[in-house]
């Protein structure tokens, strides 16, 4: 039976992931993290080379160090690109956050469409920040965000959407999705903050022009580590970005007063990298690629799985239901559950239980699995501390409090 300790036990002895658990760090054996799509844990490898960058980099080379790290956002880049983006060399920066990298690319692509052109697509499903941003482009260069399934039109300037749901978890075909924006003339642009090191992405191979995600989740490059962009090889010179800085400008260290963007993709950086955290990415590209994210990918579909098996046996009885798709294929790496008090019952699992999950409204909790740490075992105590918590009633007492991402 799914609920049976020894078919976990079972379930963890053909884990392919087993022998590896060591490239993450777990400070609390008895804490079960199920939050690794708001925070992927510290891969001990990370913490040993921003120990090394620290003493023997910033500490000795002291601005000498800047003939290595300035190239850094390009190389590291072209790396992420190569190991789990699809993507061929020069056109992948890492630089700033998820909202600025969606700002300078939702700008540049509908400040270069035509005037006919002048509507922003989206739909009501996406990111809080996302429907800022694209709301805010709109606005500042005469356009209109248009929301909605059925609102491809001739006048689509460009498509905004999210590879992997960040509350249902559901996975979208970027290549059928970014064909059909084709289609009117329109531009595709991806958000893989929640895809990227979980879900398999060939951005070159479905033709994606545009494309942002973020480091901090599956490639565990710590909090407010720099995000990722991403222009098609051929558009970049076509286009020009709302924030010139002296890294994206064709001769750097001239200091002209006038700014000429460089070529290709180098054009959308902006101000000075944050080295640290460009290391700490580079040293999740090495973590994910090296395990390989078909594996990663796998081993998430397995254990998500057991987790909504878990949910209906135990959970369903308590006022749960599964809100994400019951098809692994059509998940991404988190499941979500429906409950009328889910804020209440995520504040009591962190604060009584020893389990981290995490909310979104309106009655949405979270739950992710990360392959590297978690075992099956991990997986079914986390849902029978769930269930024991809500059967009790406990958690009523729990003070919600908000998460992010």
């Amino acid at each position: 039976m799914v609920t049976d300790e020894q078919y976990a036990v079972a379930l963890d002895a053909a884990h392919p992931l087993a022998d590896q658990r060591a490239l993450l760090m777990r400070a609390d054996p008895d804490l079960i993290y199920l939050d690794g799509n708001s925070l992927g844990p510290l891969p001990a490898a990370t913490a040993d080379r921003l120990a090394a960058f620290v003493s023997d980099e910033w500490g000795v080379q002291l601005v000498r160090g800047w003939q290595t790290w300035v190239d850094l956002p390009v190389e590291v880049g072209d790396r992420l690109g190569a190991a789990l983006l699809g993507a061929a060399a020069g056109q992948v920066l890492v630089t700033d956050s998820v909202t600025v990298n969606l700002y300078k690319l939702a700008w540049a692509a509908l400040a270069a469409s035509p005037p006919g052109r002048r509507v922003i697509v989206t739909t009501s499903q996406e990111f809080p920040t996302d429907a800022y941003v694209l709301q805010a482009v709109a606005e500042q260069l005469g356009g209109s965000v248009r929301v909605g399934e059925g609102a491809l039109r001739e006048d689509v300037a460009l498509v905004s959407r999210s590879h992997v749901d960040y509350r249902s978890g559901e996975v979208l075909d970027v290549a059928a999705r970014t064909a059909e924006a084709h289609a009117v003339g329109a531009l595709a642009l991806w958000d893989l903050s929640h895809s990227v090191g979980s879900v398999p992405v060939d951005l070159d191979a479905a033709g994606v022009d545009l494309a942002v995600g973020c480091t901090y989740k599956y490639l565990c490059a710590g909090p407010g580590a720099p995000a990722f962009l991403y222009v098609r090889q051929g558009l970049s010179d076509e286009l020009r970005t709302p924030i010139p800085g002296w890294f994206g400008h064709r001769d750097q260290f001239a200091m002209t007063s006038d700014y000429v963007p460089a070529a290709g993709v180098t054009r959308f950086l902006a101000g000075t990298p944050p080295i640290a955290g460009i290391l700490a990415v580079d040293s999740g590209i090495d973590l994910v690629s090296g395990v390989g994210v078909d594996v990663l990918r796998s081993a998430s579909m397995a254990l998500t799985t057991f987790l909504v098996d878990l949910a209906d046996e135990w959970l369903a009885p308590l006022g749960f239901r599964v809100a994400s798709s019951r098809d692994a294929s059509r998940r991404g790496g988190h499941v979500v559950l429906a409950h009328q008090d889910a804020y209440s019952i995520s504040a009591g699992l962190i604060q009584d239980a020893g389990v981290v999950a995490d909310v979104r409204p309106p009655d949405l909790l979270r739950l992710a699995p990360v392959p590297l740490v978690t075992s099956f075992a991990d997986v079914r105590e986390g849902v029978r501390r769930i269930r024991d918590l809500v059967a009790s009633g406990s958690y009523h007492d729990a003070r919600p409090r908000g998460r992010v991402t």
